[in-house]
């Protein structure tokens, strides 16, 4: 059980910051970079569930996404594959997976590139969807990380992708990407 008794340390005071294991770091560093990364995204997620709280399923799969952020981000804040710490394992991945094909079944394919919007919901999928790429491109480049870290947040961006289209009335609100569209003539 995480227990947090105070959380005004001054710890952080002068720009650094501990791990996990209680290794200083400074706060400009990848790896924690790569955490707030994936806090960042972690939030879209939760602003997601706000606009889409009256989808129970939705709102389901979206809790189960930010605790595995949260597990994602302790495997994250201790360096190294072995110990007794919180590693992030295959299944999550293949929960997302089977949730991205199952949503995805009833989905019109695809004829063109969408744009981020459509419907309130499907907007903030495709920020949360933004922000989980760059938390990706973020852990991608640490040494030495979990490898499931890396695919969870590649399978994760999928997930939103899928889920942006759901939330636009099961694609029928997509908005399609028109190549030229606004050329102007010369």
């Amino acid at each position: 059980m995480v227990r947090i008794n105070r959380v005004t340390t001054r710890g952080g005071d002068t720009g650094n910051t501990s791990l996990g294991d209680g290794t200083r770091v400074r706060k400009d560093d990848p790896l924690i970079e790569a955490i707030g990364a994936v806090d960042e995204a972690n939030s879209a997620i939760g602003l997601l569930r706000l606009v889409t709280r009256d989808a129970p399923d939705v709102a389901a799969m979206l809790a189960r996404i930010q605790n595995d952020l949260f597990d994602l981000g302790a495997d994250l804040c201790v360096p190294g594959q072995g110990g007794d710490r919180l590693r992030l394992t295959d299944a999550p991945v293949l929960r997302l997976e089977a949730e991205v094909a199952a949503m995805n079944a009833n989905l019109p394919p695809l004829t063109s590139f969408i744009l981020p919007g459509g419907s309130e919901g499907s907007a903030h999928a495709h920020m949360a969807r933004a922000i989980a790429r760059r938390a990706e491109r973020t852990v991608t480049g640490l040494e030495q990380v979990n490898p499931n870290l890396i695919r969870y947040l590649n399978r994760l961006s999928d997930h939103l992708f899928v889920l942006s289209r759901v939330l636009n009335s099961n694609g029928a609100e997509d908005v399609l990407w028109v190549p030229g569209a606004n050329r102007h003539p010369d």
